[in-house]
């Protein structure tokens, strides 16, 4: 059973600032545009898509034996306009560096995550219409920018 609890913060006043504690113990502050002293409940939404499939993707190129020395996950997400402002369309862009990173490991990875693993995209799915790309960066050349960035 997945659970989590909010707490306003302030009983008194106008500010709408909850801390939100996991089933597993740990925090996080929400808040609205107007508070802006935490993130707005939605934006955790597109930020557990982002780690629910990253999570899929990075265990299964681990399971092919693909060397992956860095991987990002973007989520961008447009809402509908009236309420409930539900998403409507989903881009996610998967960056990965890597030696000999084969992009049909990558391909595969990321169409398992979005048709069979991932919990939070298949809810998301129910309202949203997903576009997902993805990109390798050669660890050789990520190296030669991390240099040519830091003026070695």
């Amino acid at each position: 059973m997945i659970q989590a609890s909010v707490v306003l913060t302030q009983a008194t006043g106008t500010g709408r600032q909850f801390v939100v504690t996991t089933g597993t113990g740990h925090h996080v502050i929400v808040d609205d545009a107007v508070g802006a002293t935490g993130a707005k409940p939605i934006e955790l939404v597109a930020a557990a898509l982002a780690g629910c499939t990253a999570f899929d993707v990075i265990n299964i190129l681990r399971k092919k034996r693909q060397q992956i020395t860095a991987y990002e996950v973007h989520v961008e997400a447009d809402q509908a306009p009236e309420p409930p402002q539900v998403f409507t369309k989903v881009r996610i862009r998967h960056i990965l560096t890597g030696v000999d990173v084969d992009r049909e490991a990558v391909a595969n990875a990321i169409h398992l995550s979005e048709s069979k693993y991932c919990s939070v995209g298949a809810m998301v799915q129910k309202s949203a219409e997903f576009t997902t790309s993805f990109e390798i960066i050669p660890a050789h050349v990520a190296e030669l920018v991390a240099a040519g960035v830091n003026g070695q």
